[in-house]
């Protein structure tokens, strides 16, 4: 009985040792909390890289360094075993670039997947290596960021009080009434350009950053301008 004891006492302490399981799971689970706080400033913020982004990135890192320490205690030999998985994290980048695509409405498309390609990446070096644990924890939580934190994510930016609009307008002259009648609002705006319509021949394409009152949400101020003379489109971006 007392042996049987003891050695569920030295498994359940030998998880949580430098070089156990528990160890990997959570310094893989702080890399999601830790990037997603960070993801989360940005995208409020709509900077390009939000939430599942950042947590993809902090993974992926986090179980590069995770590898990198495992083969130093475990793997013996004058070379240098790291070097190869340095040349893949940096080559990956390049193919992750390939995803991602700015269209004709400034929308920037394709980073979760640049991130999710460059993750995958240091979960295949921790496979080669023969680092199990992490690598599965890590394909686990990517998993996991990729269908579960779109929804989360959602709900996060929804309470956000900035807006990007793209818009559609049949001509220059009708700009000054829509940007009249948000300022009535009580929507403050942060930033615009125009340019030619991606859509419409002799149509103007108007991008607004808004910072919007609380008492008005953002798909009530969506339906307003929408409802303007001369607005042939409106979205979020």
């Amino acid at each position: 009985m007392e042996e049987g004891f003891a050695g569920l006492t030295s498994a359940f302490y030998g998880f949580f040792e430098p070089e156990g399981v528990g160890v990997t799971v959570f310094r893989l689970l702080l890399a999601v909390l830790l990037g997603g706080a960070i993801g989360i400033e940005r995208g409020v913020r709509n900077h390009p890289a939000g939430f599942r982004t950042h947590s993809l990135v902090c993974v992926g890192a986090c179980l590069a360094m995770l590898t990198n320490q495992y083969v130093f205690e475990n793997i013996s030999g004058l070379s240098d075993p790291t070097r190869l998985g340095a040349q893949v994290i940096t080559g990956v980048g390049f193919l992750g670039v390939g995803t991602i695509l700015v269209t004709g409405r400034h929308r920037i498309k394709g980073l979760t997947t640049a991130a999710g390609l460059w993750a995958s990446a240091c979960t295949g070096l921790a496979i080669g290596i023969g680092f199990y644990s992490g690598a599965i924890a890590a394909a686990v939580i990517i998993v996991v960021v990729l269908a579960l934190f779109p929804a989360i994510e959602r709900r996060i930016y929804a309470r956000s009080r900035t807006l990007q609009l793209y818009i559609e307008i049949d001509s220059v002259q009708r700009m000054k009434p829509i940007l009249a009648f948000v300022r009535d609002c009580g929507a403050d705006v942060t930033d615009m350009h125009y340019g030619s319509s991606a859509l419409l021949s002799n149509a103007v394409g108007l991008h607004l950053s808004l910072r919007l009152p609380k008492r008005i949400p953002p798909s009530d101020m969506l339906e307003l301008i929408g409802g303007q003379e001369g607005v042939a489109l409106i979205e979020e971006i």
